[in-house]
């Protein structure tokens, strides 16, 4: 490598990108009201699975898999292309046949998509390169990860403080209140965005981007 080029690589390297400076509109909501955004076309990298997230070892091995791969990616990029990246916060959408099972909290009742976002030079190449080389080891859920790209839209979303399970009376204010007295209605699944390590935050302290994909709601008109 030439003089020219390690200082192209040094100044790309220096630029770290981070996806919540990038879209710093979509990531540091206001914790007291709710707001609108429009959520671009994003990569994630993305696993599927059912079932309460804290007792379900399918989901445990979800966010193990996640995680390794997303390491293993972003040094490859930083080694062989110059680009680092700060590794970007654990996301979910979350869904079920009623979705009452939110507020009621019946976690057995969920299904769940895991996700990490991913800059948009990482292709689905690297993606596999990293899984590959992470199948070495023993990670029971790496075969259903993937990268897939995500268009959400027009979103309402808040920061909720608090506990994860203190969240129902924001969502029932969201769902029940704000939505239809904006002519709003669903469009999407729940999404989550952890900005907090629940390993290291004490449960008062976590900070939960919630996240509603809607549309217009259709209004009945009187026959005429």
């Amino acid at each position: 490598m030439n003089d020219e080029r390690r200082a192209d690589v040094a100044r790309v390297t220096d630029e770290k990108y981070d996806v919540k400076r990038a879209h710093r509109e979509l990531y540091s909501p206001s914790a007291r009201e709710f707001a609108m955004v429009d959520v671009p076309p994003m990569r994630y990298l993305a696993i599927d699975g059912h079932g309460d997230p804290n007792s379900a070892q399918d989901y445990a091995d979800a966010v193990v898999a996640l995680y390794s791969v997303a390491y293993a990616v972003k040094f490859r990029s930083k080694r062989e292309f110059g680009r680092d990246f700060v590794v970007a916060p654990l996301e979910g959408l979350w869904r079920a046949d009623d979705p009452d099972v939110f507020i009621t909290r019946d976690k057995s009742a969920w299904s769940w998509t895991m996700l990490i976002s991913q800059p948009d030079w990482i292709s689905e190449e690297h993606v596999g390169e990293a899984i590959a080389a992470n199948a070495k080891a023993p990670r029971p859920a790496l075969d259903r990860l993937r990268l897939e790209r995500i268009h959400e839209g027009t979103a309402v979303q808040i920061l909720h403080l608090g506990s994860y399970d203190d969240e129902t009376a924001t969502l029932e204010r969201l769902h029940d209140e704000w939505m239809p007295a904006h002519g709003l209605t669903f469009n999407g699944d729940h999404h989550e965005i952890y900005l907090s390590d629940p390993r290291r935050t004490s449960p008062e302290k976590l900070r939960t981007i919630l996240r509603q994909p809607v549309r217009p709601a259709e209004v009945d008109t009187p026959d005429s």
